[in-house]
């Protein structure tokens, strides 16, 4: 096989990974929170432009907030998960490159002084983000349960503001009793790669 990377930690990351669906009530602590930042800050966007943000929901009044806006499936796991993250899309993420780009400073008006550009960039960047905050998940030796299966615009009044959009919800912690439901099928390489 080419890949270098150990094949433990292959089926950590990716092989074994699955949406977890129960959690043990071990706390995820904001130390964990932190060194899966750290290492997930590193993942590539465009221009650098870091548009995630991440909203912990941790009191038990935050929470209950939360589930009423959940779809009825999402709303007892969610309940007794023992983190969860609100990952939203900052679209004024555009006010940070200077310092995230500094070489380009520029790039913060030459390309993202409209609305909807940022809007669009933000999206796409922030789930590239998203999906890297939840591989880190996994590293950190926890499961991951994302969802979209919510209100959107009733999570973005009741914890954002006009300028965040969310993308997903994640339960984090460690796996609970049945987890997992069984593993979907995957497409064959031949029915994904093109070579032209």
């Amino acid at each position: 096989m080419s890949l270098v990377l150990d094949p433990a930690a292959q089926d950590l990351l990716f092989r074994e990974a699955r949406t977890a669906n129960t959690f043990t009530d071990e706390p995820v602590t904001d130390e964990q929170v932190q060194a899966i930042y750290d290492l997930v800050k590193y993942g590539p966007t465009a221009f650098n432009q870091s548009p995630l943000r991440i909203t912990l929901v941790r009191s038990p009044e935050a929470r209950e907030r939360l589930v009423g806006h959940l779809a009825e499936g999402n709303r007892a796991k969610t309940a007794a998960a023992p983190l969860v993250a609100i990952l939203s899309a900052d679209n004024e993420f555009h006010e940070e490159l200077p310092q995230l780009f500094p070489h380009f400073p520029e790039a913060k008006d030459a390309f993202f002084a409209e609305r909807p550009v940022r809007e669009n960039a933000a999206a796409l960047n922030a789930a590239l983000q998203a999906a890297y905050f939840i591989v880190g998940v996994r590293a950190a030796g926890l499961a991951a349960g994302p969802m979209t299966g919510f209100d959107f615009e009733g999570v973005r009044k009741e914890f954002l503001d006009d300028d965040h959009t969310p993308l997903m919800i994640v339960n984090i912690g460690k796996p609970g009793p049945d987890a997992w439901y069984p593993r979907s099928p995957r497409l064959a390489y031949e029915q994904v790669v093109t070579t032209v």
